[in-house]
């Protein structure tokens, strides 16, 4: 999965992508625990390209999307939000599969 590495590239991928940023952070048990997981998932959803956001590096990013609690999960498509799994809630594969299979199409 593809780190972000600017607030710019940030604002053009969600511009001109179907893209699923994934906000986590080093210190996150819960995004250690899904972690592993990942890849599988983003194999599975090739429509989409997925996104890594460090939530201490962006935090101005987290704060514009009221990104509360991690890990989380943001839907963008044509510059639209179109799905949004945000909650300071542990996830499990299942739930992110079924939140992404649910966006619209």
């Amino acid at each position: 999965m593809k780190q972000l590495e600017s607030v710019t590239e940030y604002k053009e991928l969600v511009k001109d992508s179907n893209v699923i940023m994934v906000f986590s952070a080093d210190w996150c048990v819960d995004c250690r625990f899904i972690e592993p997981e990942l890849p599988e998932v983003e194999e599975a959803f090739p429509e989409y390209t997925f996104i890594k956001i460090d939530r201490d590096q962006f935090i101005e990013i987290c704060q514009e999307n009221d990104i509360l609690g991690i890990p989380s999960f943001l839907a963008y498509r044509n510059g639209k939000e179109v799905g949004r799994f945000v909650s300071k809630d542990r996830k499990t594969k299942e739930e992110i599969m079924e939140f992404i299979k649910g966006l619209p199409a």
